[in-house]
């Protein structure tokens, strides 16, 4: 996830005094022992590394290295033996016990031969030198699912496809995610980016040498991911259906989690299902003309009563009928937000039928499917 440099604390209090935030210098003291085990970080982050100098008429900003990282556990890194970027989490196992574990799983060939699977990968696993209780997970490097924003329903359709049968997969194998939200769905963008994007400024390459050119989702079909399962948990499907005391993550709108409620156990896979459909809800049904094909499906997913939300396979059956009757016409159509001007629409509209033109022409689906 990406957010806004503005928003960070860049007061002088919050820097070294060699110019790292001080959630930096972790990374920054640790990069020889990474590069050790094959990684390497950017220059910003490396032992005796100084800022860029500017010239007169030029601002700092324009270097690379000036960019800081914005989440303290979230670093980026090159793997030396093939060039590939990949992202670093530092977790702590007094934090998060249960994250190390499940994100293992996860990763398990039990999960990830299943076609069906849109759970973030864990490569590798580092032990910290120092400090026992915090490991560093390496995963692909990803993006932002919603950046760049859909341009057709097809496109939305297949973004609900992924993330209805990815959490199908793990309430089938009955770990509950119990954080999902904007903030944690990603997708691999590396066909759409083929120049890879900056973390803190995705839209330049990830080397700053310019503007990050990217393919549509059309043309590049993304592969849309579920990550940090810092408060997931596995249950045993012998104990009965699993009831849990509401744990406040990304979406902080979960209605049994109000009020009264906050002091009652809760069925967590119930929960998913809100928080998914919430994200359906406000990211695509709220925001834009045209989703009233499975408006009535979100609207079951986010009611009140946990146990009146149809379950995950559930959701999946009435999706699948619900788009299934989409023309492809209606699947091409552009997005337009309920906010859009006449004049707006007219000028989008245009671009969008010499753009939709084309991918007739090239026979590409209307609803994406990324290869496997």
């Amino acid at each position: 996830m990406t957010a806004d440099p503005s928003t960070a604390d860049v007061s002088p209090a919050s820097r070294n005094l060699d110019g790292l935030m001080k959630h930096e210098i972790y990374w920054r003291d640790r990069q020889p022992w990474l590069e050790e085990h094959g990684y390497m970080l950017r220059p910003r982050y490396r032992p005796g590394w100084k800022p860029s100098e500017s010239g007169a008429n030029e601002s700092y900003t324009f270097h690379e290295d000036s960019h800081w990282s914005l989440v303290s556990s979230i670093m980026d890194a090159t793997k030396v033996a093939d060039g590939s970027l990949v992202t670093m989490k530092k977790i702590k196992s007094d934090t998060h016990p249960h994250e190390l574990e499940i994100g293992q799983f996860l990763s398990s060939d039990q999960i990830t031969s299943d076609p069906r699977n849109h759970c973030v990968r864990v490569l590798d696993v580092l032990t910290d030198p120092s400090e026992p209780n915090v490991s560093i997970i390496v995963m692909p490097y990803l993006r932002d699912f919603d950046d760049p924003g859909f341009l057709t329903f097809g496109e939305a359709v297949a973004c609900f496809k992924q993330l209805i049968e990815g959490l199908r997969v793990m309430h089938e194998n009955n770990v509950a995610h119990r954080d999902i939200s904007t903030m944690n769905v990603m997708m691999d963008a590396a066909a759409m980016y083929p120049d890879l994007w900056h973390p803190q400024v995705p839209s330049y390459k990830y080397d700053y040498s310019g503007i990050a050119k990217h393919y549509s989702r059309t043309e590049r079909p993304p592969r849309y991911y579920y990550i940090d399962f810092g408060l997931s948990r596995k249950y045993d499907p012998s104990a009965g259906p699993p009831e849990e005391l509401p744990i406040i993550g990304g979406d902080k709108t979960v209605p049994e989690f109000q009020g009264e409620g906050y002091d009652k156990p809760a069925n967590p896979f119930r929960t998913d299902v809100y928080y998914l459909g919430n994200l359906m809800r406000t990211k695509f049904v709220d925001k834009y003309r045209g989703f009233e094909f499975i408006q009535l499906l979100v609207a079951d997913m986010v009611q009140n009563d946990p146990a009146k939300r149809p379950t995950i396979a559930e959701v999946e059956a009435r999706f699948d009928e619900s788009f299934q009757g989409l023309s492809d016409w209606k699947l091409r159509s552009r997005l337009v937000r309920r906010n859009e001007s006449f004049i707006v629409r007219a000028i989008y509209g245009i671009g969008h039928i010499f753009r939709t033109a084309k991918y007739v022409a090239k026979q590409l689906p209307p609803v994406p499917t990324p290869s496997s």
